[in-house]
């Protein structure tokens, strides 16, 4: 079942986008995440490229906006650096940001087809893990 999508948070994107293009540079650090919490703070982060798996952006922030002591973020969006603009999460962090977030609101798309949808839409029949995923139906 496909929810209505709920309204882009441009300045998340802004934000996400400002951190890759300053940030991202070399082959180490190729994207930027950045998420809302429900107090309305904006956390950032870049990926940690390596050979070996490094964290994804997506990651990276879960870790950050617990550091921050954040720990109910609500949208998230992933860009790229070059100017690659709004990235999909990849498989992984689908799965992460589902166990981590479930309500999690994800912004994926390009240009006008923007959208922000339920983190759970982006992984359909999902693998259940967590205790306390069991109780949010």
């Amino acid at each position: 079942m496909t929810t209505q999508p709920h309204p882009v948070d441009h300045e998340l994107i802004r934000a996400a986008a400002e951190v890759a293009r300053t940030r991202c540079q070399g082959d180490n650090h190729t994207m930027a995440a950045a998420a809302r919490s429900r107090d309305g703070r904006i956390v950032t982060a870049v990926n940690a490229y390596h050979f070996t798996g490094g964290p994804c952006a997506e990651l990276v922030v879960i870790g950050t906006a617990a550091a921050q002591g954040a720990y109910d973020l609500e949208t998230m969006v992933a860009v790229g650096d070059r100017d690659r603009g709004v990235v999909p999460p990849c498989g992984r962090c689908r799965q992460v940001l589902l166990d981590y977030f479930p309500a999690l609101e994800v912004i994926v798309g390009a240009g006008d087809r923007l959208r922000s949808v339920p983190v759970a839409e982006l992984l359909p029949e999902s693998y259940v893990w967590a205790d306390h995923q069991l109780d949010a139906d």
